[in-house]
């Protein structure tokens, strides 16, 4: 009765606004006067759990994150992916999800990414006459790229709190992006086909030159993530060295080849990046107490009889799995979904033979998803405030982009085991 007592509390607060760390600060007040739980038991375990190298990248990645959005570092690469589909129709939309996917890469946070190229790509599909709808819709559709396109912060939290091996779980959500990426462009493709009044970009009389020139410009840019992943995929850099070296790597490249940072900016970055860093490791430390408990009550163990008892046939448990994550996400940011849903389902996933690195693209994929879901979809918020574009413009072409971009990747993805674990397999063998 307790435990479900706590989930009604964390939902309501969750739906009615009240901060993830707050919330979940609420369910544990809860536990220790209603349950005759001493949390205090808990919390020498959430702290140990925390003391971890792996742990320092998520800071690291989010301040590297904070820098590229304001050292202007997107630009060249919206500007690259503009020059080959920006004189198709609804190119400049697609143009938009190639760039999101490009520095979802480099910053690894679906916020950062929603911030930063659709801060850039707006104000172009405004004066290329393109819907103000489809045109948020499609940035906010493509934004959590950045959960699955590596190096992901909720990959490394995944493995983290998993006890998998972190460049498995960077290469198992590979493959559902560029999955979704093809579905994102096949969806904007359908919805703008009818459109004749957009404005598309005229071919340069020497392409050749044009690429040139725009290749040399978006270079220090492009070579972030190759070298990033290259470093960690190499055996060179382990992935919290590999955050290390992303914000060393982007002041110069942010202050001096791009120029926009200043150190009235840099200064900027710096506090917003510190609390956003303790905002999460605060919730981090929350949403561990709460799934130590949940632990040691044997949550897991009942979800599992819970869902055998509806049904043992693998399919129906897996449906039942992702829309138990789905309705996660909508209601938690991904670091969040990540630490609750991860020691909850795993057992019950790995019961019907599903390997825990498949599972981390599909979590990556379903929390992802529900971030853009409504009511609640966290990004869809973000999203609009970004863009200016009021809410009610922006649903119904977002739910298109979930019905028939997201929720066929979601699908593929559960069910094509080899979507997420042929890159895993290859690097590292079956």
């Amino acid at each position: 009765m307790l435990i479900l007592a706590s989930i009604i509390v964390l939902c309501v607060l969750l739906i009615i606004g009240v901060s993830v760390p707050l919330a979940f600060g609420a369910v544990l007040i809860l536990i220790s006067v209603f349950g005759g739980h001493d949390v205090s038991g808990f919390m020498p375990a959430g702290h140990w759990k925390m003391n971890s190298i792996v742990l320092l990248a998520i800071p690291l990645f989010i301040l590297a994150g904070g820098i590229m959005e304001r050292g202007k570092i997107a630009a060249p690469l919206v500007s690259m992916a503009e020059l080959f589909v920006g004189r198709y129709k609804s190119g400049l939309s697609a143009a938009a999800v190639f760039a999101s996917a490009v520095f979802g890469a480099i910053s690894g946070s679906a916020a950062a990414t929603l911030t930063c190229i659709g801060a850039i790509m707006m104000p172009h599909l405004r004066r290329a006459n393109y819907p103000d709808g489809v045109s948020a819709a499609v940035l906010i559709a493509a934004s959590p790229l950045g959960l699955l396109i590596p190096p992901s912060a909720a990959q490394i939290l995944y493995a983290w709190v998993t006890q998998q091996s972190v460049l498995k779980c960077f290469l198992a959500t590979i493959g559902p992006a560029f999955v979704l990426i093809f579905f994102l462009c096949v969806v904007n493709f359908f919805m703008l086909r009818r459109r004749d009044d957009l404005l598309l970009s005229e071919i340069p009389e020497n392409f050749v030159a044009e690429f040139g020139k725009r290749s040399w410009f978006a270079l220090p840019a492009l070579l972030m993530p190759f070298i990033i992943l290259g470093g960690i995929y190499g055996g060179v850099m382990t992935p919290t060295e590999a955050a290390g070296f992303a914000v060393i790597y982007a002041l110069p490249v942010g202050f001096w080849v791009y120029k926009g940072l200043t150190w009235e900016t840099f200064t900027a970055v710096l506090r917003e990046s510190a609390v956003t860093i303790g905002v999460v490791m605060v919730m981090v430390f929350m949403v561990l107490i709460v799934s130590r408990f949940l632990i040691f009550e044997d949550i897991p163990g009942m979800a599992k009889s819970l869902v055998f008892s509806i049904s043992e046939n693998p399919v129906i448990v897996l449906l039942m799995v992702n829309l138990v994550m789905v309705l996660i996400g909508m209601l938690m940011d991904d670091v969040s979904g990540i630490l609750l849903s991860a020691p909850l389902l795993l057992p019950v996933v790995t019961s019907v033979g599903m390997d825990p690195i498949h599972f981390a693209a599909v979590l990556g994929v379903n929390l992802g998803m529900g971030n853009i879901t409504p009511p609640t979809a966290p990004l869809l918020y973000l999203g609009c405030r970004v863009t200016d574009v009021p809410v009610n413009k922006v649903i119904w072409p977002t739910v298109l982009f979930i019905v028939f971009a997201w929720l066929p990747t979601l699908m593929i993805t559960t069910f094509v085991p080899e979507i997420a674990l042929w890159l895993p397999n290859l690097v590292f063998g079956s």
